[in-house]
């Protein structure tokens, strides 16, 4: 281990060190970080729920939290608070990106997070329309839905709406494109306001107002550049947003995956390299991962219905949707939680000890964005490879112990919130030999991790500030 350690300071930390002194790089680290309030928030209500909603019904049959008084009244207000928190957190992203992009060049942090959300939010489809043909509907019901703006006739209806944000295009989904038009049209706005192409007014005027005066004219031109740039990709994918295309275009070739080792390992890289760079890995992987994998979880579970683990063992499939789960992604994605066990253990730096005991909670219930974007592991250069490499290790311990019928193939459909362990035991039909092969992969990402969060306590933290002035050789002025 001192071997690889002393490797890494050699070779990967120098680079990391360069990485993480980028201006942009450093920006885009500190937008994740911006958001930690709301998805600190978040994961506590859905944790919360899981406590109250989702493990019972694993033990208790017919168990209905919504029915519960007390449980039924906390749970609708954690629903308020996930509404504000992680079901939009693509656009809390947006805002904080513009902010801290904007401050790193010295421009008007305000506007430039305004600028960023404006941007982005154009994007969105506003509107949705469909037709059904081949009903019978009665006369009542034609005048009903025509009333409602809708067009029916007795054997067909067009659905039609304006002015709506469906929540898909504003959580996860949306860091990806977030990122694209939030840059683009930043850097737009930053750029002109360095060329000083703005509204000045008299010394006089209001601080404030004179500042936002400044702003009208490079965030006009940026949010014309980004319109102009939607409505040409508009005229050429006539029937899908830049953010649908981005997903279908990254998500679709990689359909067609099968049981084999390769596919499965392929997939696992592909959601961390995802969630490495901010985006959400099993969204945009979700035609694989729900498509695929997901549609061989319900074969399994059929089969367990009708003969048990034998029937599995003969027909089903060795690896399916819930494996990734209970063998690679306990704490969440990229199996965090040992991640967060390895920097209380051995980590100096008193910010990564703060977040890692922030995040041991959420963790347990697999919720893992506190630490992704707290710490964060997204784009820290130093934690890239063992948040790489150990979620395909772990697949690889379940996928083969699997395979040589060391434990049965996973059958049932599991709440992700379930803690490690105990989602291994309930997803393969109570084996007691799967808590077993989970912490062995467990154990084996933990020992990956600690050189790794040891190297990372020789790392100095750089502020967009900082990187700024590196670039620029200049002063900091708030």
């Amino acid at each position: 281990m001192d071997n690889l350690t002393s490797w890494l300071e050699r070779y990967i930390l120098p680079l990391a060190i360069k990485i993480g002194s980028q201006k942009h790089l450093v920006a885009l680290r500190d937008a994740f970080i911006g958001t930690l309030p709301a998805t600190l928030a978040g994961s506590v209500a859905v944790m919360i729920n899981a406590i109250l909603r989702d493990l019972p019904p694993q033990f208790i049959d017919g168990y209905d939290g919504s029915t519960v008084p007390v449980i039924s009244q906390i749970i609708e207000i954690n629903g308020y608070v996930w509404n504000g928190t992680l079901a939009i957190a693509g656009l809390i992203f947006i805002f904080s990106w513009g902010y801290n992009l904007a401050r790193a060049y010295k421009v008007n942090d305000l506007a430039g997070g305004i600028v960023a959300t404006a941007a982005a939010i154009a994007g969105i489809r506003f509107s949705f329309a469909g037709t059904v043909e081949g009903v019978n509907l009665d006369p009542g019901t034609i005048d009903v839905l025509n009333e409602a703006g809708w067009e029916a006739t007795a054997d067909s209806v067009t659905a039609n709406g304006w002015g709506w944000l469906p929540l898909s295009s504003l959580d996860g989904n949306f860091y990806f494109t977030a990122m694209i038009i939030g840059f683009v049209a930043t850097m737009i706005y930053i750029k002109l306001m360095q060329a000083e192409i703005t509204i000045k007014l008299p010394e006089s005027v209001p601080p404030a107002v004179s500042k936002a005066f400044a702003s009208i004219i490079p965030a006009t031109v940026a949010l014309y550049v980004t319109g102009i740039f939607y409505w040409l990709f508009s005229r050429v994918v006539p029937d899908l947003t830049f953010l649908e295309w981005l997903q279908e275009t990254i998500a679709l070739p990689l359909l067609g995956m099968s049981q084999g080792f390769g596919a499965v390992a392929i997939s696992a890289l592909f959601v961390q390299l995802f969630w490495f760079f901010g985006i959400h890995g099993p969204n945009v992987l979700a035609p694989i991962l729900e498509g695929v994998f997901g549609v061989a979880q319900l074969t399994n579970v059929n089969l367990f219905q009708e003969g048990g683990s034998a029937l599995v063992l003969e027909e089903g499939y060795t690896w399916v949707r819930g494996s990734f789960d209970a063998y690679a992604w306990f704490g969440g994605s990229g199996g965090t939680i040992v991640m967060v066990l390895a920097i209380l253990l051995f980590s100096k730096r008193e910010e990564y000890q703060t977040v890692a005991k922030l995040s041991v909670g959420p963790g347990i219930f697999n919720i893992n964005e506190p630490v992704l974007f707290g710490l964060p592991v997204v784009l820290n250069p130093i934690l890239f490879i063992p948040f790489i490499l150990t979620p395909v290790i772990s697949v690889g311990i379940g996928y083969f112990a699997t395979v040589f019928g060391l434990v049965n193939p996973v059958s049932q459909q599991v709440a992700w919130v379930t803690p490690p362990l105990l989602m291994s035991f309930l997803a393969t039909g109570a084996d007691w030999r799967a808590p077993i092969v989970t912490l062995v992969a467990m154990v084996v990402s933990f020992l990956t991790w600690i050189p790794f969060i040891i190297s990372a306590n020789k790392m100095v933290p750089i502020s967009a500030e900082e990187a700024a002035e590196e670039e620029t050789g200049d002063d900091y002025e708030d």
